[in-house]
């Protein structure tokens, strides 16, 4: 039977068509994530015009669901990026037929993807791959502490004698899930404040992204809903993170610190508190997301893989003309030594600034933090 795809709003989706998506995404683990749900399809589709959901059918039976931004001249992004720290081409095991099909019966020709999780093996191979993070709680926080110490004594070690420095000098460390807007406003400043000190593009700063963190941080009894936990020493905010929860799994979006703290590792910290606080909260999972090992990797427990590249619909012949022309320009303004890290700035100012305007000014403040070639540093570094 012919594949074909209803295109559809988030919020037109039919309790059947919901009901199927739930079913497929139960497939695979990989596909548990809140950013795979089609409540954060719908928060996403409250503050953007342009989110769509491809429910691919054949012979009536839902078999496969792509959420996604559609573009000019077939061009489409996965569902709320550059918040979808994963997305995916939901579908059952062996469902008969290939990503590039998908896309055909979607009526997109090209989907260029940042963090892609292929469970059932859909896609052709990726451009790059990059290792994800997760703390999964299977028994008591203090026995998955010690489990992780004894894996890499050396380096917590040295971050609980920076704890206990934290402690002596500004108070007992504590951490606190309460929704308060003061804390939630604060971990936004630091946040760009970072992302301009280096040279990074300030994604939030965009109208829609400004939006979804407000709407999100205000639900408090939904499937979905927003999430920040803090940490502080006395009255003293240290650290955050705010993300999207969905039952028992979190997955933190912001990462912002106090910056004068610094030198006292507050992120290590923690992460080191928040296992403690995951079992009051309910929580089992604490997903990480991936880059920035260094921080992450000595607290998970469970590594898993996204993939980042373009893929084109069955008879989709090469990039288009747009993609080429912006390619080449990178080459013109960076050099092709640089190309790759160019490429990936200017893609990331182009899924948050949705107007010719606010991309045109990105570049330009990209261009003058010299943000293109990384020279004024890694956002992450600070996280």
């Amino acid at each position: 039977m012919r594949l074909t795809a209803d295109i559809v709003r988030p919020a037109e989706l039919s309790d059947l068509d919901r009901a199927a998506w739930a079913e497929l995404r139960a497939t695979a683990p990989a596909f548990a994530s809140p950013l795979l749900s089609p409540e954060f399809a719908q928060a996403v589709a409250r503050v953007r015009a342009d989110a769509a959901v491809a429910v691919l059918r054949r012979g009536g039976e839902v078999v496969g669901v792509l959420a996604h931004h559609r573009r000019s001249r077939g061009f489409a992004r996965p569902i709320g990026a550059p918040f979808c720290d994963y997305h995916a081409l939901i579908s059952g095991p062996a469902p008969g037929f290939t990503a590039a099909e998908a896309l055909a019966a979607s009526g997109v020709s090209m989907l260029k993807y940042d963090g892609l999780l292929d469970p059932h093996d859909l896609f052709d191979a990726p451009a790059r791959v990059e290792e994800t993070h997760a703390i999964v709680l299977e028994g008591s926080a203090e026995a998955y502490l010690e489990g992780r110490r004894a894996a890499s004594a050396k380096r917590f070690k040295n971050w609980r004698r920076l704890e206990h420095k934290l402690q002596r000098e500004l108070g007992a460390l504590r951490v606190d899930a309460a929704p308060d807007p003061s804390a939630f406003a604060t971990l936004l400043r630091w946040k760009r404040e970072q992302l301009r000190r280096t040279g990074r593009h300030d994604f939030l700063a965009s109208g829609w992204a400004a939006e979804l963190m407000g709407d999100l941080f205000e639900r408090r009894e939904a499937v979905l809903t927003g999430l920040m936990l803090t940490l502080w020493a006395g009255d003293r905010l240290l650290a955050g993170h705010f993300g999207v929860r969905e039952g028992s799994v979190f997955h933190p979006w912001i990462a912002s610190m106090d910056p004068e703290l610094t030198a006292y590792s507050p992120g290590q910290t923690f992460l080191s508190q928040v296992v403690k606080a995951m079992p009051p909260l309910g929580l089992t999972t604490y997903d990480l997301g991936s880059g920035h090992d260094h921080y992450k990797g000595p607290f998970s427990s469970r590594r898993g893989v996204v993939a980042q590249g373009v893929a084109l619909a069955t008879g989709a012949a090469g990039l288009p003309a747009a993609e080429r022309l912006a390619e080449a320009a990178a080459r013109r303004m960076v050099g092709p030594e640089s190309l790759a890290r160019a490429r990936r700035r200017l893609d990331h100012i182009a899924q948050v600034e949705l107007s010719l305007g606010g991309r045109v000014r990105g570049v330009a403040r990209a261009l003058t933090g010299r943000a293109l070639t990384g020279k004024a540093g890694d956002a992450g570094a600070e996280a």
